[in-house]
């Protein structure tokens, strides 16, 4: 079974996001792709490169949201269940996380400690089933 379809992006901790904003955009060119408040207190600043398909969110070192690598997976439920019995995977949720709007989503560690999110995608029109 394969489980991760695509890497969506990558956590990049920043003192400022306003000035790494203006870095990533003004000087590097990259496109702001997201800029929201996912809870109160934490901001999910999101920028891409023309072209690219993965993203890199701007985080601060204190943010309650995961510094973490974020991948996709077509089953975030059938994942979930397949590292819950992972030698060496921490799951750093209790069950899949659904929000109105959001992909259904979960946060764990790998045997390594590098932190990771699996997101849900749904297949695109021109995406190959």
């Amino acid at each position: 079974m394969t489980m991760t379809t695509t890497v969506i992006s990558v956590a990049l901790p920043v003192a400022d996001q306003d000035a790494a904003l203006a870095f990533y955009t003004g000087v590097l060119g990259c496109e702001l792709r997201y800029d929201v408040e996912v809870w109160p207190g934490a901001r999910m600043v999101e920028v891409v490169p023309p072209g690219s398909r993965v993203g890199l969110v701007l985080l601060p070192p204190d943010t309650p949201l995961p510094m973490a690598l974020r991948l996709g997976t077509r089953d975030a439920d059938a994942a979930y269940e397949r590292l819950a019995g992972a030698e060496g995977v921490v799951l750093h949720n209790a069950e899949v996380l659904r929000w109105d709007g959001v992909p259904a989503m979960f946060h764990f560690s790998d045997p390594d400690g590098n932190q990771l999110v699996y997101l849900q995608e749904t297949l695109m029109p021109d995406d190959d089933a």
